[in-house]
């Protein structure tokens, strides 16, 4: 209902006619409950894929506008969260997002890449049977952070420069510098929430996975984590074993190709020629 809503709203103020036809609107998921892997806003995303196509306006509301609006919708529910999940959902595949506050003033989103796919290395899940709630563990820092907290600041500063090494990194098929970001990663975040917030859990999860010499860092906001291991296949059936004994679950992660059109694809070129 909140997309819904958020939806008309937009397509009322500018200008965008949609016709007078019913619909009925329902879904199901398969992702795991507050394990940090961005369930809700899955949802909310599928929601506006299917009202873009209802209603024929897929070319008229721009690629980069729409994880906006399903952040709008979320905030209507008093869920509190950032942009990354959305665009990754909206985009799919591989996408390096930049939010500097020059782009988020000027053109009110950030400007979005995507990547090839194939620029990753094998990547592990784990996450837990009886994960925490995500949507508890921003609240303390996102105050800080509008208080004007050095501290995190400046720590959030060198998290997007991970995300800027890390793209570099990619490119390069530099996995070792790539495993070493992913650490530096969670280890900034567990300085600026601590402990508490993140939960033993949570932590033990990073833990296990370093405990072979992987690098880990959270999903989301916890629940789940993201493995690399580079030393191989060898590597990977200890990380296993370790997440076995100690009661979690590992996937490999099959990361899907953009669910973009041909001519959303297109658009997004132009678009960032433009920028």
């Amino acid at each position: 209902m909140a997309i819904c809503k958020v939806f008309h709203g937009h397509c009322s103020r500018n200008g965008i006619a949609l016709k007078d036809d019913n619909f009925t609107l329902s879904y199901e998921t398969n992702i795991p409950r507050q394990a940090g892997l961005s369930g809700s806003s899955a949802i909310v995303c599928a929601a506006l894929s299917c009202l873009l196509d209802f209603y024929n306006v897929r070319h008229l509301i721009k690629v980069e506008v729409r994880p906006t609006l399903i952040l709008e919708a979320e905030k209507e529910l008093g869920i509190v969260a950032g942009l990354q999940d959305r665009v990754a959902q909206v985009y799919g595949g591989l996408v390096y997002m930049d939010f500097s506050q020059e782009h988020m003033d000027k053109l009110g989103h950030g400007i979005y890449t995507p990547l090839d796919v194939g620029l990753l290395p094998p990547l592990y899940l784990i996450y837990a049977e009886n994960p925490s709630d995500s949507g508890k563990v921003h609240s303390t820092v996102r105050k800080r952070w509008l208080d004007g907290d050095e501290f995190i600041i400046s720590s959030m500063k060198e998290v997007a420069q991970l995300a800027v090494d890390g793209r570099n990194a990619l490119l390069q098929k530099n996995y070792t510098e790539l495993a070493k970001l992913m650490n530096r990663n969670f280890d900034l975040r567990r300085q600026m929430f601590g402990d508490d917030v993140l939960g033993a859990m949570n932590i033990e999860m990073i833990e296990v996975a370093r405990s072979v010499g992987a690098a880990s860092k959270f999903t989301g906001s916890g629940g789940a984590a993201v493995v690399l291991c580079p030393d191989g296949e060898a590597q990977a059936e200890l990380l296993k074993t370790v997440c076995r004994e100690a009661g979690f679950l590992v996937e490999p992660i099959e990361v899907g190709r953009s669910v973009l059109t041909e001519e959303e694809t297109a658009s997004l070129s132009l678009s960032s020629r433009q920028q």
